[in-house]
């Protein structure tokens, strides 16, 4: 399938043989990478098309990128770690954890049903068995960064006292299975229905309430 995504500001440029600056080039470049891979998956994506999307030469896609592989681990550790960095903004000064780890949930959530979010994930996990360094790549940049953030906030709150927690790290791992319980699974699958805002609101309530009961302060 052959995915066309070159903007008619790129076109312009390039008819009129001058260029973009080289963090707008390379952003040129993941854009139209993103658009093939999703279309493709990794192994049926080509760098000749990948360079046609992104409105550029092969020579020139080559420039930034050695390879197909050195690409794809470019534009997934980007979207992932960016995800972490968007999603895990946590204020330790806070004195309402409930209402910050509901917060937390619900972003959370959101992210994980997106539709784009889910093949990605399917893709990476596609490609791993191949290229096992993908998946560890992804996993580091993306869920241990976001859990490391979260462990950083709980260790803050049992420091104030909001929290009775022996081990942090495994805590943070716990609130957020515990928020999509599976519903992510069941995405990657293709199973069951579109999630709607009531469903993600009571697993997140319900996820603060178990929460709650096994790591909240004393009485």
């Amino acid at each position: 399938m052959s995915v066309t995504v070159m903007t008619s500001d790129a076109m312009t440029l390039e008819a009129e043989g001058r260029t973009l600056p080289e963090s707008d080039k390379r952003r040129q470049i993941l854009d139209g990478a993103r658009s093939v891979f999703m279309a493709s998956g990794f192994d049926g994506a080509s760098m000749g098309e990948i360079a046609r999307a992104a409105g550029v030469s092969k020579g020139t896609l080559y420039v930034y990128f050695d390879s197909k592989e050195a690409l794809f681990e470019a534009l997934t550790l980007e979207e992932k770690r960016g995800l972490a960095e968007a999603l895990f903004r946590l204020d330790g000064e806070d004195p309402d954890v409930r209402a910050v780890l509901t917060r937390l949930g619900l972003t959370y959530l959101t992210e994980m049903i997106r539709p784009e979010h889910v093949a990605v994930v399917r893709m990476v996990i596609g490609a791993s068995e191949k290229f096992p360094r993908f998946g560890q790549a992804f996993f580091e940049a993306g869920p241990a960064q976001g859990t490391a953030r979260l462990t950083a906030y709980l260790k803050t709150q049992v420091a104030a006292g909001r929290l009775r927690i022996a081990d942090p790290d495994l805590a943070a791992k716990h609130f957020l299975h515990l928020t999509q319980a599976g519903l992510l699974t069941r995405l990657l699958f293709r199973a069951g229905g579109p999630v709607t805002a009531e469903e993600m609101r009571y697993r997140v309530e319900e996820a603060v309430r178990v929460f709650f009961a096994a790591y909240g302060p004393d009485p």
